[in-house]
């Protein structure tokens, strides 16, 4: 009975072990990847500042390009247009 519980807890380790090595291999595989790089996105939100209680200024970019809107009090309006960004 005593090499019964032994053999189980070495076994169960081994496959704790195996569990965890995959778990960080997976992890490695997903940063030398750049799966989690998001870079590739057309449309980001930059910055958004509140100028009362109403009203926010939002800096967004859309394909290169940057937008800044005013938007709240009644209508949404494009203040300023950059167009292309050097990178």
């Amino acid at each position: 009975m005593p090499h019964s519980n032994l053999y189980s807890l070495f076994s169960s380790s081994l496959a704790l072990t195996a569990v965890l090595g995959l778990i960080l291999l997976a992890a490695r595989l997903f940063r030398v990847t750049n799966l989690g790089n998001k870079t590739n996105q057309r449309l980001a939100l930059l910055t958004s500042v509140a100028l009362d209680t109403k009203r926010r200024l939002i800096l967004v970019r859309a394909d290169n390009r940057e937008f800044l809107l005013l938007t709240g009090g009644g209508n949404d309006v494009c203040v300023a247009e950059i167009k292309e960004r050097a990178s």
